[in-house]
């Protein structure tokens, strides 16, 4: 799907390429013993590493590493048996050593795909130019006083995978549907928990325009640290408005790093981009190169979960549902966990339709999740194979579920405490059938005049005397044989 931005000499295409940061999942940081649990109190989770304190030597975090070789294969990406640690120097207050720990030239990850569907229902795969394990810095905290800033070196040391795409993504949606499917696969392999608000996935985003796919790259400003998806779009479209009207009057976009606030709808200059080599990176000399043999990758990725879009594919063929059911059913583990357990051995299509329609819904309104649904997957499917027997029709079941949502009793408990069961008896609806058909003796006389569509009338007036609960199969039949 083609997107572009209206200026005043005609149509521009946007470039963009994100690099997002993603904390690794592990219980200690990635060259020390230092807890990585979220919200301790300031500087509560330091070691003398993190610390920066003299002749505090890195010892690198092999269960960091794990994740980022899994993370690796999940993206469908080359694995570097040997990469390399590099000093990326800067100063900075949060950070105590003066420089951080990253990869430069030789990466752990190399060139890998993720495959983005768009709300067209079109697919399209954005290239994965590496991932590379890094130190976070610490924060600085500018709102304890007036005067001065405090730095918590509680996240200085904490593993972060940064995935670089390459300039691949064309609009905000896209950007969107990228950070969106990234954040899914890192979640179903475990190796990042993709909370954005906590700051444990973050992006920078880097955007430029052209006038058309032609056309070389032009100049590309970098958005740093963008906290939502959301933010990620509008960013986008905002910084290339900025771009488009330089280039329109004349002027020349200058390469810089930006930060955007959401509250004014605009991006501001940071300082300017700063290229490699002001980063002075040399090899880390207190850490060897990082080697890692083809049988430990092997049985790592036999040991990887079924991954979105597999059980994407699995779930349409097995359960026989719409692609787009199946792609909102696996956007995330839990999600996808509930539903099986719904439509195995039942009608997976109703399943589908009861758990993206109703439970979705009654979820957004309270405001819970699949995993504190006051509705189990156990129960609904009860409430499925009542449908399935003729116990209660669907509208009926409308009913049993929003009394489910209220009490959490079963749906078998409800249908029998409120005497809800379906009338199947031929007898009561032959009795309802006739009892309508004689009220209503003029629209009997239409409706063989030929007003077919007379037929429905009669049937929600016998429903209607039979409070909603005769089977609608046998209303039906009855009316046929009698009209």
């Amino acid at each position: 799907m083609s997107y572009t931005i209206e200026g005043n000499t005609g149509t521009w295409e946007i470039v963009v390429g994100l690099e997002v940061h993603a904390q690794v999942i592990s219980k200690s940081k990635l060259f020390s013993g230092a807890s990585t649990l979220f919200g301790g109190e300031p500087n509560s989770h330091v070691s003398l590493i993190d610390a920066g304190f003299p002749g505090m030597l890195p010892v690198i975090n092999q269960a960091c590493v794990e994740q980022a070789v899994r993370t690796g294969l999940g993206l469908k990406a080359r694995i570097n048996l040997e990469s390399r640690f590099d000093r990326k120097n800067y100063f900075y207050a949060d950070l105590p050593t003066g420089y951080q720990i990253s990869q430069f030239e030789h990466p752990i990850i190399g060139t890998g795909v993720v495959q983005i569907e768009l709300s067209d229902g079109s697919t399209r795969d954005i290239g994965i130019t590496r991932l590379h394990l890094e130190q976070d810095a610490g924060k600085l905290m500018h709102d304890q006083d007036p005067k001065r800033s405090f730095v918590d070196l509680n996240r200085a040391g904490v593993a972060l995978m940064e995935i670089v795409s390459e300039p691949d993504i064309r609009s905000p949606e896209e950007a969107g549907a990228y950070v969106r499917k990234l954040r899914q696969i890192l979640r179903y392999l475990g190796t990042c928990d993709g909370n954005m608000e906590e700051g444990s996935m973050r992006a920078d985003v880097n955007v430029s325009v052209r006038k058309s796919a032609s056309e070389p790259f032009r100049t590309r400003c970098e958005i740093k640290n963008v906290n939502s998806i959301r933010f990620v779009m509008q960013a986008i479209e905002i910084e290339a408005a900025r771009q488009i009207e330089i280039w329109e009057s004349g002027g020349e976009v200058d390469q810089e790093t930006r930060l955007f606030d959401p509250h004014k709808g605009e991006t501001r200059s940071l300082r300017s981009k700063e290229d490699a080599h002001d980063y002075r990176y040399f090899p880390d000399p207190d850490l060897l190169p990082l080697v890692v043999e083809q049988a430990w990758v092997d049985e790592l990725e036999r040991g990887l979960p079924e991954l979105p879009d597999d059980k994407r594919d699995r779930f349409i063929k097995q359960y026989g549902i719409p692609r787009y059911d199946a792609s909102v059913l696996v956007a995330e583990q839990a999600i996808a966990d509930y539903y099986e357990e719904v439509a195995k051995g039942r009608d997976a299509r109703l399943a589908a339709n009861w758990v993206t329609g109703d439970l979705f819904g009654a979820l957004n309104r309270t405001g819970r999740s699949i995993q504190d649904s006051p509705i189990s997957a156990q129960a609904l499917g009860g409430m499925l194979d009542l449908m399935a027997d003729k116990t209660i029709n669907g509208k009926i079941a409308k009913e049993v579920f929003e009394d489910m949502l209220e009490t959490g009793d079963s749906a078998a408990d409800i249908v029998e405490r409120k005497g809800l069961k379906q009338v199947t008896d031929t007898g009561a609806i032959d009795a309802a059938v006739a009892d309508v058909l004689a009220r209503n003796a003029d629209k009997v006389e239409e409706y063989r005049g030929g007003k077919d569509r007379l037929f429905g009338f009669f049937v929600g007036q016998v429903m209607k005397a039979m409070a909603g609960k005769a089977n609608p199969a046998i209303v039906n039949e009855a009316l046929k044989k009698v009209l």
